[in-house]
């Protein structure tokens, strides 16, 4: 993991980034998610689950910190990446197809080294996928240090999307337009 993060993205094409840094764990920008992680270069272990549905229990006892968020893919492919790392080839996360999902990020030892480099992963993620309509954060656990660094840190702007948050059939018209002007 470089500069901070690890991604979730749909394509190789990254979003010019400001940061929304008021969770302290994740924010998301057009076709991508970032984790924010304590180091600032090295491994992290990171562990995926995709489910159907969401998880019925939250196990807050075991993580520093854990929030679902919402994310969008375009091409339905959201993969776990690094922006200067190779990561190792871990399951598309959206196998239903385009659309918005939730994940639950799950979030431990980022206090460790904070800010450092390391050989070996001293922080663990478990990131929780399905498929779902987007929501407002729902926060279940925050009480690392860092992650309440971060969110003691002034808002940067994300850029927005290109449609608004929540209109489904604005999004869905747009499609159709791309789609008929493709074919002949």
């Amino acid at each position: 993991m470089d500069y901070h993060t690890f991604e979730l993205t749909d394509s190789d094409r990254r979003v010019p980034s400001g940061s929304d840094t008021s969770n302290g764990l994740v924010f998301s920008l057009p076709g991508q998610a970032v984790i924010c992680t304590g180091i600032s270069a090295g491994w992290v272990n990171v562990r995926v689950e995709v489910r159907r549905h969401p998880p019925r229990r939250v196990d807050a006892d075991a993580w520093d910190e854990i929030i679902d968020h919402t994310v969008e893919t375009t091409t339905g492919v959201l993969r776990v990446t690094s922006l200067m790392s190779d990561t190792p080839n871990l399951p598309v996360l959206t196998p239903q197809g385009p659309g918005t999902y939730r994940v639950r990020v799950h979030a431990r030892g980022r206090d460790t080294v904070p800010d450092g480099a390391v050989d070996e992963p001293v922080e663990e993620y478990l990131l929780i996928v399905w498929r779902a309509e987007r929501q407002p954060d729902k926060i279940y656990r925050q009480s690392d240090q860092y992650g309440a660094q971060l969110r003691a840190q002034p808002r940067r702007p994300v850029p927005p999307a290109l449609v608004a948050q929540g209109d489904d059939a604005v999004r869905r018209r747009m499609q159709e337009r791309l789609r008929r002007r493709r074919t002949p």
